[in-house]
Parts: C-alpha cells; structure tokens; sequence
C-alpha cells in the first residue's frame, strides 16, 4: 500500500466554495454495488424505520488567532484543550518560541498565553490561565472559523461562514474542524427521518487542526494522526447495541462519527462507552464493527479521509464512486456534497 495508491485528479472548479442552498438540496451520491445519483434530501427514504444514525455534535471554536512575540507575527490554531487546561496548538513560525515567551493576541491583549513547552513539529503547548471562560469571550472576539486552506478567503473568513460551518448538532464546544457530513441537514430533513423512524444519537469528537494537513510519505502506514479528545456516553453505547441486537442498521454520519465508533468498538461488534483521547487511523484492510453505512463528503487526494472511506467502502468501488462524481460535477470537499457508502466486507478480507 502507497499514498499514490490514493491518488487522483480533481479539477479545481469543483471544490466548493459555500454550501448548498437549502443545505439539504446538496446532491448525494449513493454508493452500493452501483453509482446511484439521488439528493439529501431524499436520506429518509434510503434508510430503513429502525435504523440509527450517529452524529458528532461538537461544535466549531474560533480557533485561529493572530500573534506576536516582541516584531515576530505569528498565526495560532488551537487544536486540542489538554486536562490541565493548557492548549495544544499549531503555530507557524513556532520555531522562534522558547517555553516562558508570552505572546500577545491581536484583538484580546488580556490573553497573553505562556509558552509552556518547547515547539515540536509546529505544535507547542500554550497556558492560557485557569479562567476558560474568559477565554471562550476572548475567542469569540478575537479567534477566526479556521476555515480549511481550500476555501479560498484572501480577505479572511466571511460573516456568514460563522453559521455555514456549524452543523445543526453542533452542542459542545472544541473542535477547530466541523464534521461536515452534518452541514447537510436542516430541521426539515431531521423531522422527515423522524416520520420515517429513523432514530438518533450523538457522540462528541473534537476534531484537531490535524484533519488539515498533508499525508508526508508514500507509505500510510507509517503515518500518525494527532489525537483527538472523543466521547461515547453509556446512552449513545445502549441505543447503538439496542439498534444492532433488534436488526436495525447503525448510520456514521461523518468520518468523524465512524472513526469514534471503531475506537469504543469491541471485537463482539458491540460499542463500549468511551471517553479519552483517540488517533485510530482506518485503512484498507480494517474489519469495522461500528457502522453499517456512511454518510460523508468526497475527501482530498491522497488523504486519511479518503483512505478511510476507501477502507469502508471498498478501493475500487470507492475510486469508481469518485470517478463517477467527478464526471458528474460534484461539488468536493467541506461545502461540497455527499455520499451514502455501505459497508464493503469483502475490503476488511483482502
């Protein structure tokens, strides 16, 4: 297996660039043993009375900030709250930072964060202070949507991304990255999956500013994701094993969704509760026990995420599946559209 081996040519004028309009009206491309052009909003009718589906319900923070070190600017991405209320971020230009430095942030001077740790790899660990409130205002004031860099944004974010980026489940504050599988759906797609029987339950997975970067290597299996902090509560664990156990099908909706589900897995097929931190990374040739079907995005060329769906779904059914969207004009990446993937057993036995 090599990172070529995920390869393909996406023509730039098919990343998305805002989303949909209503968000459900995006396109979907169903994925089975055939191709099969459908649109979200037609979800109720492809899932089953009885099945469920899974949805992360973290919610976006204002992430990037900009900074100083005496005349050195920096730019931080806040990527992961740690235990003892330090912050693990992502800092260009971190290279010049020493543990002590106090750096000053652009639009909330009161900040002030410490540099606790010397950089390693671009990513140092900043403290803030005891008061995360006081910083969850100043974010508010201060931080920017961390919009992915393929979203084109010269003049910085848009006012309305800060709505476009949060999906309807979003509850818990502390991802840096939004499932963006849940940015399809609106109240009226949620109340005819309702009708239909279709349940719901959420898990949280703060998604790291590591979803942003680049595969560095030609084999994957020599890559390490950072982690990321997840929960799957004993009420989230009960309703998907209920599901199972009475012949319901149990629905990732997002890559986020899956890769918490594999991580609470057990072997029996039964999800455990689970709080902690994970950085599972799901391959071609992972047996999943978690999910049935997957509702996500099309992924990046040569990414974890598109390996991962390539793991679910299949290789060569998934690199068909992109194929075919892509001769169709889908719409790629975060404001992009979907696809409904099932699972492929026959990739896990290769």
């Amino acid at each position: 297996m090599a990172t070529a081996d995920f390869a393909f040519d996406l023509p730039e004028a098919l990343i998305a660039q805002s989303p949909a309009r209503p968000r459900d009206s995006a396109r979907l491309l169903r994925v089975g043993d055939h191709a099969e052009d459908r649109a979200v909003r037609d979800l109720p009718g492809l899932l089953n009375p009885g099945d469920l589906m899974v949805v992360n319900d973290t919610r976006v923070i204002p992430a990037r900030l900009r900074a100083r070190r005496g005349e050195a600017r920096l730019e931080i991405m806040l990527n992961r709250a740690e235990a003892d209320g330090t912050w693990h971020a992502l800092v260009r230009n971190a290279r010049k930072l020493r543990p002590g430095d106090v750096l000053a942030i652009e639009g909330a001077p009161e900040l002030a964060p410490r540099v606790v740790e010397p950089p390693e790899g671009g990513a140092v660990r900043l403290d803030f202070g005891p008061d995360q409130a006081a910083l969850a205002a100043a974010l508010e004031r201060a931080g920017e949507i961390p919009l992915p860099p393929y979203i084109a944004r010269p003049e910085g974010p848009r006012p309305e991304d800060r709505e476009d980026y949060q999906p309807i489940f979003a509850r818990t504050p502390g991802a840096v990255a939004a499932p963006t599988a849940s940015l399809h759906f609106t109240p009226e797609l949620l109340a005819a999956l309702e009708a239909r029987g279709v349940a719901r339950t959420t898990l949280t997975l703060h998604v790291g500013a590591g979803t942003f970067l680049p595969l560095r290597g030609d084999n994957p299996r020599a890559q390490h994701l950072h982690a990321e902090w997840g929960e799957v509560t004993e009420d989230a664990a009960r309703a998907i094993n209920e599901t199972r156990a009475r012949g319901g099908r149990v629905v990732a909706i997002g890559t986020t969704a899956l890769r918490l589900l594999e991580t609470a897995a057990r072997e029996d097929g039964t999800v455990a509760p689970f709080r902690g931190l994970t950085d599972i990374f799901l391959l071609p040739g992972h047996r999943f026990r978690g999910a049935d079907l997957l509702l996500t995005n099309f992924h990046l060329p040569r990414s974890t995420l598109f390996m991962l769906v390539c793991a679910f779904g299949g290789t060569e059914r998934m690199k068909r599946a992109y194929a075919h969207a892509i001769a169709a004009g889908y719409r790629f990446y975060s404001y992009g559209d979907a696809c409904l993937i099932a699972h492929d057993e026959v990739e896990a036995a290769a």
